[in-house]
């Protein structure tokens, strides 16, 4: 690709931005972002010298063109699925991949380090470049980053691809910013005149240039303050800003980029660019098509299978029942981290837009701003995927259970999530979450649950309150049941049984029954109990369990099973002096890959096939 000029290049984006159309509308993957960063992708490649020179990219749904052209074009049809590429980058897939990146915001940190350990290994060639976008900026990491990064000498580069967006539309200050960057004449018109007084198209510049380009950093700046209005925010942290440019303009890219390879020092380019482009379906609602599914690849209509007589997802149940709730309730509030539309909260933004908060790819604050309107009297619901929750545990423990602050956090995607992988399985929350004092958690074995656990949650003196439900489908099409109070930390028995005992908590409880109806065509009685919460965990119904003479008791859970549900039962058992021989069903002491959920249930053991086995002592 080096070989070619910057004409040819343009012709290998068209192909390239049709390749990823073409096998994306038959092999689902995120679409929208990676159409953005086309011309991007081929500049940064093509004026650096990677894998040598380092490039992280975050988030990591952008780089598909980056995987396409560096040797993985024939695998890419694999995107995401079971064996396949991974759907982020993947230290472990490719040289080319130098730092993993599923969670966003993480780039600016992991180049910095990057830069700083080829200084101390006495590499002082090596360029560092990390790609933020997709509202990664937004993340609080990324500022800490800055912060640092602004007072070294670090040989690093940020590209801030400024596409508007995250998976939402980009909320927030800093979105505000951007557009008054990239919407101001007079700032853009200064900028060209320094860039020509520079030397414009001429070669790299050479000491005597690089003396003025420190002079005019210094010069320009009171004069962009006055075009803006106000400092520019990436100088006053200490780095070197150009742009805004055309992320599309490829004869640009490779021009600028080349200057800025001369240039010793923290530096930033901000790059503006159109999420979905090239199709036309995709520009037009990059929301909906940040992950389409299939889609046909001229018409770029959504390929869409019938739904009649399905059950609602768990998270539109939530988005739905938060809505009837706060209704009758005035104090509830709905918060977001960058997900309203993933969450189902954005039915509240719509119908409650002063009750509802998307706060930007900012999970900590998430949680920290909810303590505050608990503080207050209100009751905020505060809706994180699992796994990302995982970033604001300190905030989960400091500032609301150590408070008892009545804030609910629901965490969507509990459990596997399937395509998207390790990084986003939310495996880790129960384990996580169970030491915690003054923390309720509770998981609904179905939507009816979902909506009781809710309503539960929002009474008084009720503390703070974890509810964990799944990604995708619930159980019955008839969701919308009258929401009724839960007796907190109790149990039940959903299947009497007299052989074996099956203890589940959320909606892998499912699974459990059709367990139990398989062993009854084998002879078995197994009884089926659903705890419905882990904590406080109902020690009368484990008790009650210990008497019936069960000869095996087996927990199930779609967490990892080192300190989750097994775990905390065994505790109780061993406290009471109880020997039974329990055996425990979760996810493993490792990552799970990515692949389509009911094939990774059957790899982790926690399949209907498995629980059958347990049962059965057949392990």
């Amino acid at each position: 690709m080096r070989k070619l000029n910057c004409e040819q290049l343009k012709t290998l984006a068209t192909e390239l931005r049709q390749y990823i159309i073409d096998t994306l509308s038959q092999h689902p993957g995120h679409l929208a972002s990676s159409l953005g960063t086309v011309e991007l992708t081929l500049a940064l490649h093509y004026v650096f010298n990677t894998p040598d020179d380092k490039l992280v990219w975050d988030v990591g749904h952008q780089a598909y063109g980056h995987k396409i052209i560096t040797g993985r074009r024939d695998q890419f049809h694999t995107i995401r699925t079971y064996g396949g590429l991974s759907g982020f980058p993947k230290m472990e897939e490719s040289v080319f991949d130098a730092f993993g990146t599923g969670h966003s915001s993480t780039s600016i940190s992991a180049a910095l380090g990057m830069a700083t350990a080829s200084t101390l290994q006495g590499n002082h060639s090596r360029q560092h470049i990390a790609v933020i976008g997709d509202g990664s900026m937004t993340g609080g990491e990324a500022f800490e980053a800055l912060n640092n990064a602004g007072v070294s000498k670090a040989n690093m580069l940020v590209v801030l691809n400024d596409n508007g967006i995250s998976i939402d539309k980009a909320v927030g200050g800093l979105s505000k910013y951007l557009v008054r960057i990239t919407s101001s004449r007079e700032y853009n018109q200064l900028k060209d005149k320094i860039w020509n007084r520079l030397g414009g198209n001429s070669d790299s510049p050479d000491r005597r240039k690089q003396k003025q380009i420190n002079f005019f950093q210094r010069a320009t700046f009171v004069a962009k303050t006055a075009a803006l209005g106000a400092p520019n925010l990436f100088e006053s942290l200490g780095f070197r800003y150009f742009g805004p440019i055309d992320g599309h303009d490829i004869d640009h890219l490779v021009e600028v980029l080349s200057k800025l390879k001369t240039i010793n020092g923290p530096k930033l380019l901000h790059v503006v660019t159109k999420k979905g482009k090239g199709l036309r379906s995709a520009e037009k609602n990059p929301v909906t098509y940040h992950a389409p599914g299939k889609f046909d690849a001229e018409t770029g209509n959504q390929i869409t299978k019938s739904t009649n007589g399905e059950p609602l997802k768990y998270q539109d149940v939530f988005g739905r029942t938060i809505i009837e709730l706060a209704e009758k309730n005035p104090k509830i509030v709905g918060i977001t981290p960058a997900m309203p539309t993933g969450c189902s909260l954005n039915l509240m933004m719509q119908k409650m837009p002063s009750r509802a908060f998307d706060v930007g790819i900012a999970e900590q604050h998430a949680v920290t701003f909810s303590a505050g309107l608990a503080a207050q009297g209100m009751v905020p619901f505060c809706n994180i995927y699992s796994s990302f929750m995982q970033r604001a545990f300190d905030q989960i423990i400091h500032d609301v259970a150590l408070q008892h602050l009545p804030v609910v956090i629901c965490l969507d995607r509990a459990g596997l999530v399937g395509d998207d992988g390790p990084t986003h399985h939310g495996a880790f929350d129960m384990a996580c979450l169970r030491p915690i004092p003054g923390l309720t958690i509770c998981a609904p074995m179905d939507e009816h649950e979902l909506r009781n656990m809710m309503y539960t949650a929002q009474l008084p003196d009720q503390g703070a309150v974890v509810i964990r439900y799944p990604r995708g489908l619930s159980v019955h099409p008839d969701w919308q049941n009258k929401p009724e109070k839960l007796p907190v930390g109790r149990g039940r028995c959903v299947r009497e049984g007299s052989d074996v005992a099956i203890i589940s908590i959320g909606h892998i409880g499912n699974s459990a029954l059709m367990a139990a109806e398989q062993l009854a065509g084998e002879g078995i009685s197994a009884a089926v109990y659903d705890m419905r919460y882990l904590k406080p965990i109902d020690t009368d119904l484990l008790d009650a369990i210990a008497k019936q003479g069960f000869r095996r008791i087996v927990t199930v859970e779609d967490g990892v099973k080192k300190g989750g549900l097994g775990s905390a039962v065994l505790e109780h058992y061993a406290e009471r002096g109880i020997s039974l021989p329990v055996t425990i069903l979760g996810l493993p002491d490792s990552y799970v890959t990515h692949g389509p959920i009911p094939q990774l249930q059957k790899d982790c053991g926690i399949d209907v096939d498995s629980i059958v086995s347990a049962c059965m002592n057949r392990l």
